[in-house]
């Protein structure tokens, strides 16, 4: 072949890679779209009322209040990142100025992210996300606190280096795909998984230890429950096909969503595939009891008994009645997909009544997803019961019913009331007290 034969060969190739490329571009954007919502991303880089991944919302740390920052393609985001330095921010925590994460972002997780998947990302969030200015926001965080460079040596203690998934032969590989989305690019543990005084999470995978993913302390206000197979306060009582329905429709036909996790459903969960939610729902499903003396629950029709021949002498029984039977009933079974079950529900039964006393306070919104359309809110309490109302009611249901939560004292809806109310501006949480 002649010189001039091989140059125009070479270029002909050249632009056929290139043209290769360009066609392939929409698919990769569209890719790294579905992995940045399984990713659930945009729930902690948007601000309430802010632009789509522009940062600016507050996270509640143990030292401070950190704001998200700023991962559209602008100047004031992530636009002049090189794919190396969006690598090393998710999988290795370390900012393009060379300074350590804090660990609200979960890249001892995203440690596991395949390479190609990392493309995938990157093309999105530079190509397929519109650039916003918004400067990013400095922490709350006091001096010396404040400053990173202990981060570097926590990261270095407790972040894995980058390890990149690989499937396990042996494992079926639904599980397999599933451990993936929950332990690398749905980073669940962050929030289900206890962490230790330094901030760590005591297990980053189901091979670490029963610590994974059964369920966390409070924070702003909710507990995130035990994903593992207890039956008092896990999935243990769940059965595969309703784990998936929950996760796609944040409802099922006994519980329903709450909290942080609402917004978990409403931006990420609804948008998976059923094969990934499939795989997520199989891989929790493997995960034993943290309690290995853990069994069923058991209903009990003593209290439903009791109700229905008008004997509301157990205290909180009346309370009960005048605010929650009308909803949940009085045998706790509440209505399906609509109204959850308060008999054998793992949230109501939970160590730390948190969430249960937060919704009973605050109350909250089941969000519409696609394929539930529907929005079912249950009203506020807190302006209306007082403190011992509250205690009285919290109690009666997680020990009716055959229910096995143990009672509360008054100091803890006190604590929680006043939390709620710090936070709480224009609304008449903190009216009732006491009696």
């Amino acid at each position: 072949m002649s010189m001039n034969r091989m140059l125009i060969a070479t270029v002909l190739i050249g632009v056929g890679m290139t043209a290769q490329a360009a066609q392939d571009e929409p698919a990769l954007i569209s890719q790294g779209e579905y992995l940045a919502r399984a990713g659930d991303c945009v729930a902690c880089h948007t601000a309430k009322d802010g632009k789509p991944f522009a940062g600016g919302l507050p996270m509640e740390t143990p030292i401070g209040t950190i704001y998200s920052t700023n991962i559209t393609p602008s100047s004031e985001g992530i636009g002049h990142y090189s794919f190396e330095d969006f690598d090393r921010a998710l999988r290795h925590g370390v900012r393009k100025d060379g300074s350590t994460l804090y660990p609200a972002m979960p890249y001892p997780s995203y440690a596991r992210l395949t390479e190609p998947d990392m493309q995938a990302l990157y093309a999105y969030f530079m190509k397929g996300v519109a650039p916003v200015q918004e400067p990013n926001k400095d922490t709350d965080i006091p001096w010396p606190l404040s400053m990173r460079w202990p981060l570097s040596i926590w990261r270095g203690v407790f972040a894995p280096d980058p390890e990149p998934w690989q499937p396990l032969p042996e494992r079926d590989p639904v599980v397999d795909r599933g451990a993936y989305l929950v332990e690398g690019l749905g980073h669940c543990g962050a929030c289900h998984t206890p962490r230790a005084l330094t901030m760590q999470e005591k297990a980053l995978s189901a091979e670490e230890g029963d610590a994974f993913l059964a369920g966390s302390a409070p924070l702003e206000g909710w507990v995130a429950k035990n994903l593992r197979g207890d039956h008092k306060d896990g999935l243990g009582s769940w059965s595969e096909a309703q784990l998936v329905q929950f996760l796609k429709t944040g409802r099922s036909d006994t519980s329903a969503v709450f909290g942080g996790m609402s917004d978990v459903v409403e931006h990420s969960m609804q948008y998976m595939s059923d094969a990934d939610l499939t795989a997520i729902a199989r891989y929790l499903k493997t995960l034993p009891p943290s309690n290995p003396n853990d069994t069923p629950h058991v209903y009990d029709r003593q209290v439903a008994d009791a109700l229905w021949k008008g004997d509301d002498s157990k205290p909180g029984a009346g309370v009960y009645i005048d605010n929650c039977a009308a909803c949940h009933r009085t045998d706790g079974k509440g209505y399906t997909r609509v109204f959850p079950a308060l008999a054998g529900n793992p949230v109501v039964q939970t160590q730390d009544a948190t969430s249960l006393i937060h919704l009973i306070l605050k109350g909250g919104t089941l969000p519409a997803t696609r394929t539930a359309p529907s929005t079912f809110t249950m009203p506020a309490y807190g302006w209306r019961l007082s403190d011992q109302e509250v205690t009285d009611v919290v109690n009666f249901i997680r020990t009716s019913w055959g229910n096995q939560g143990e009672p509360i004292e008054v100091k803890a809806v006190k604590k929680l009331r006043t939390s709620d109310m710090k936070q709480t501006s224009g609304d008449d949480l903190g009216q009732v007290t006491e009696h």
